[in-house]
């Protein structure tokens, strides 16, 4: 492909594997087709007459590329994405076979509700449970090997009707935030726009090894992470990875993840290097929320597929290696209207854009109210080990405005705006180089919530998470701002409506300046200040969740319809105990590495030294020998205290019979006593020869191509 003409083969390659808008034209009559997208664009109910029509050709369509099965496609509680392939054949009377695919297939499938997380929704032998497809993210074919099958975005549900997903939440909260803007809108009289939709550019931050590193790592195998493993000796000091040259098996591997991302329709825009070594960025370019989440799901699943072909392995853990950047997920949220305004874009003159204005203050409202859910949308096991180091946000949620917003957000609190900070130019004092124009605010890359020209970046969320949770949060609580904006703008008054938001967004500004920062949130000054502003700092997963059930939060999401009280408790008790569960299954894996590979070859490289120091006893007193010996009898005592104090915390999480409590003895004393477990093999590590220690070491996972 790559002697030969892109700008033909690029455009003619992409979405290809999609039952898109092209498809849909070419393949539905002019009535289907408008039925669909006024459901796809309007959000109004799909005609079951037409089910089987679609159905009839979206099954022509893939059996043409040689798909032989459907599935519907789904996001369960385990965090990844969950399908169940049935094939289009059906019997006919005398003996054979035809290919059909009905309305019904389409629509609903009924998947095994028991064996997911439920939060308690399901019991073990209530097994029924069903998906639907979600028509507004478009129906797409994916190969497997030698398996071709049509995939069925679809959300999932209990026998009951409860959400069983990451999805559900989503599309409701989507529905929550379209409603209240949309009041907002006619609030200020503007009457064209009739939806209002959230819009994503979600980052994917990942590291690559070579695979054959992947065997002799059960920790990686089993928790993606290293539970062990000693500084190499160069780390990202140097700072030379980030944005370097790609190596050869790298680019290649990132040619053929794009192209099969094309194929997919995710338009897949930048790659680089990132900080740490061994580490790398993908992103795409904007486009509607859910459809931008479910895309995202495919990036991690392709990312993992195409590093097999070429001999790597990618790890999308937040914190696979120790002591070197960890992997996030920058989340670039929006909001835009069907008729094409984005309703974050700040204009020329920002000052007297009053819409603007009223949206932005609605975003910063939210955030400093529902710091405590941002949080905890992004709070589990693997992010525990990032947030707050030198590469992502610190647990404290701020908002980031830059010079001009924050000049004009407090011209606002102190009474009036009058004007806008303008852009200026930069001088390069180079004669051949023009005038550089330059953005009226920096970025500032320790902000967790930093506006950036016509966008929020949510940096918090981690590399391996599913980016439904963030954004129905985000979604929900931005919509509750909105509503109560609107509510303003719908109540009788004899002001003009100028005024009237002067007003609000006055006292906005008043009772939120202190979530507004613009400084450095890596000092210890900034958590002295953050506390003084009464900014709530949730250092840790178990902290965080614990916030969910705060009255005021379960009211959010009821009130909105985003969760039932029933939905959104059993979504706190299984995020509780997949971060137990995440926890024991590293110790677990490593009590198993230090039992079976650590231990065993510290005690052999004991004997081994112990027969080299008895020997050059005839020549001597042998002190290095000696204390090399002593080092590693120490160690290998060490290691033996280490699991004994290991084993017993993981005996008292087991212990702990409710999953709260259990959580905070995993947090308490199960991590920490994996911690010094550890710190005594990694010692043990750096004494210990190359051929004696059996573990692949980070110099060779970060550095060898």
């Amino acid at each position: 492909m790559n002697d030969q003409d892109q700008s033909k083969l690029v455009p003619a390659m992409f979405g290809a594997y999609v039952f898109n808008d092209a498809v849909m034209r070419e393949r539905l009559s002019r009535n289907v087709y408008k039925a669909l997208q006024a459901t796809i664009r309007e959000g109004k109910p799909l005609d079951a007459s037409l089910a089987d029509i679609l159905a009839s050709a979206m099954k022509d369509w893939a059996t043409e590329r040689g798909a032989t099965h459907y599935c519907h496609w789904f996001q369960p509680m385990t965090g990844v994405t969950a399908e169940k392939h049935d094939s289009f054949i059906s019997p006919t009377p005398d003996g054979a076979v035809i290919m059909e695919f009905s309305g019904r297939e389409l629509s609903q499938g009924e998947p095994d509700a028991s064996s997911f997380p439920s939060g308690g929704l399901r019991a073990t032998f209530e097994a029924r449970g069903y998906t639907a497809w979600d028509s507004t993210s478009p129906v797409f074919i994916k190969k497997d090997g030698e398996n071709t099958t049509l995939f069925i975005p679809s959300f999932f549900c209990s026998y009951h009707g409860h959400a069983l997903d990451k999805k559900t939440p989503l599309l409701r909260s989507m529905d929550a935030l379209n409603t209240q803007a949309l009041r907002v809108l006619r609030g200020l009289g503007h009457t064209a726009t009739r939806k209002v939709m959230a819009t994503l550019g979600a980052e994917q931050e990942y590291f690559l090894i070579d695979r054959c590193f992947m065997d002799g790592r059960t920790d990686l195998l089993f928790t993606g992470r290293t539970l062990f493993g000693a500084p190499a000796p160069k780390g990202q000091e140097m700072e030379d990875h980030y944005f370097g040259s790609l190596h050869e098996r790298v680019a290649s591997f990132m040619n053929e993840v794009n192209q099969q991302l094309w194929l997919l329709g995710v338009t897949a825009k930048t790659q680089h290097n990132e900080v740490a070594p061994g580490q790398y960025e993908i992103a795409p370019i904007f486009e509607v929320l859910n459809v931008g989440v479910d895309h995202n799901q495919l990036v991690m699943e392709t990312l993992q597929k195409v590093a097999r072909r070429h001999d790597f392995v990618c790890l999308l853990h937040e914190k696979p290696f120790a002591g070197v950047n960890g992997s996030g997920k920058h989340n670039n949220w929006s909001i835009a209207t069907d008729d094409g305004i984005n309703l974050l874009a700040p204009g020329d003159t920002p000052h007297d854009n009053l819409q603007f204005l009223v949206f932005l203050f609605a975003v910063v409202r939210a955030v400093d109210r529902y710091a405590d859910l941002l949080r905890a949308a992004v709070a589990h096991a693997g992010n525990d080990h990032r947030l707050g180091a030198n590469e992502a946000p610190p647990a404290i949620v701020s908002v980031f405005l830059g010079e001009q917003l924050t000049d004009i957000f407090e011209q606002i609190q102190r009474g009036g705006v009058k004007s806008s900070k303008g852009k200026a130019t930069l001088q390069l004092g180079v004669s051949t180089l023009p005038p550089l124009p330059k953005d009226s605010t920096d970025r500032n890359r320790t902000s967790p919530f930093a506006f950036t020209g016509n966008k929020f970046e949510f940096r918090m969320p981690g590399s391996a998470q599913s980016l439904s949770g963030p954004n129905f949060v985000l979604n929900t609580i931005v919509a509750e701002s909105l509503r109560e904006i609107a509510d303003e703008l719908e109540a009788p008054s004899a002001e003009v409506l100028t005024r009237r938001i002067e007003k609000l967004l006055h006292a906005y500004a008043r009772e939120h300046h202190r979530v507004i920062f613009n400084g450095d949130g890596y000092t210890a000054a900034w958590k002295k200040e953050a506390a003084r502003r009464g900014l709530p700092n949730l250092a840790s997963t178990v902290e965080a969740l614990a916030q969910m059930m705060a009255p005021k939060n379960v009211e959010l999401f009821v009130r909105h319809g985003v969760f039932s009280e029933a939905e959104y408790h059993a979504r706190y008790e299984i995020l509780v105990e997949n971060y137990a569960k995440t926890i024991m299954i590293e110790a677990k894996t490593a009590v198993y590495m230090v039992h079976r590979q650590i231990l065993p070859a510290v005690v052999a490289a004991a004997g081994e030294q112990a027969r080299t120091v008895s020997a050059l006893q005839a020549f001597g007193t042998p002190t290095a020998a000696s204390e090399l010996l002593t080092a590693l009898l120490d160690g290998s005592n060490a290691l033996g205290a280490g699991l004994e104090q290991l084993e017993a915390a993981m005996a008292r999480a087991r212990a702990a019979e409710e999953a709260v409590a259990r959580a905070k003895v995993c947090q308490e004393d199960v991590l920490p006593a994996m911690l010094r477990l550890r710190q005594t093999a990694d010692a043990l590590e750096a004494r210990l020869g190359s051929s004696q220690w059996p573990l692949p070491t980070y110099a060779e996972m970060l550095f060898q191509r």
